[in-house]
């Protein structure tokens, strides 16, 4: 693969990953969407069917890896680092594209976005407060156990990623994506109740950018004292994850 299809393909796929998970977030959240209030179990799911079109859309162009800590993992199983940053630089880019597209898709919501009466601005009662729609949010602030959250929760990803890879009927057949998707989905209602899963750098990065930029009412913050937690902690997992694979198998 050339670095212009790595780049493409990352980009699109992760554009479509964003606009798939902030587009469920949002639909969950702001008042005025025919999804409020729908549940942990809808985002979840639109979570995993972002990664299902995001990756099946991507995989001919750059594989579909659509996550830094999966680049990483395999970057450090494999030993070839030559393109790993053109798939963050895509990624990178598609997140925040992908946060674009939610927005811009919500525009009419976020706008119609007030904050209800006695909820003080940025506090869980006040559905202004939109952070949660592009980026984690723990819901126990604690860094050292937000971190080992992460950790845990992308070696679950990543690690089953590249067995997946042993088994060659899965790939011949195309149903890994789909594998994987469930993965994910499985690892949102199992682990993402204390920060929200980030498990990939990029997913949590780019929308915090762009939520920072974005001119939502009376949106609150961006967070950037808590934006490390969702970097490091799914970097340091996908690199555990791919010394554990390099070793067992």
């Amino acid at each position: 693969m050339s670095d212009g299809d790595i780049f493409v393909g990352e980009v699109i796929g992760t554009a479509i990953l964003i606009l798939f998970g902030a587009g469920v977030c949002a639909a969950v959240t702001l008042r005025h969407s025919k999804a409020r209030a729908s549940g942990w179990i809808v985002i979840a799911f639109g979570w995993g069917f972002g990664v299902l079109a995001g990756a099946y859309t991507a995989a001919p162009l750059s594989g579909g890896h659509l996550n830094p800590a999966v680049t990483l993992g395999i970057a450090v199983d494999t030993g070839e680092w030559g393109k790993v940053w053109v798939y963050l630089l895509g990624q990178m880019v598609g997140s925040m594209l992908g946060a674009v597209l939610a927005y811009l898709v919500y525009l009419a919501q976020f706008q119609a976005n007030v904050r209800g009466e006695g909820a003080a601005e940025g506090t869980a009662d006040d559905p202004t407060a939109t952070l949660g729609i592009f980026s984690t949010i723990p819901e126990i602030r604690n860094p050292v156990a937000n971190l080992i959250t992460e950790i845990i929760a992308t070696i679950a990803l990543v690690l089953p990623v590249l067995a997946f890879g042993l088994t060659e009927d899965l790939g011949e057949s195309g149903i890994t994506v789909l594998i994987v998707s469930l993965l994910v989905v499985g690892i949102g209602l199992s682990l993402g109740g204390p920060t929200g899963y980030a498990i990939n750098p990029a997913r949590d990065l780019g929308p915090r950018i762009v939520h920072t930029f974005l001119p939502i009412p009376n949106k609150g913050t961006s967070d950037w004292g808590y934006a490390w937690i969702p970097v490091a902690g799914p970097l340091v997992g996908g690199a555990l994850a791919g010394l554990l694979y390099n070793a067992a198998f």
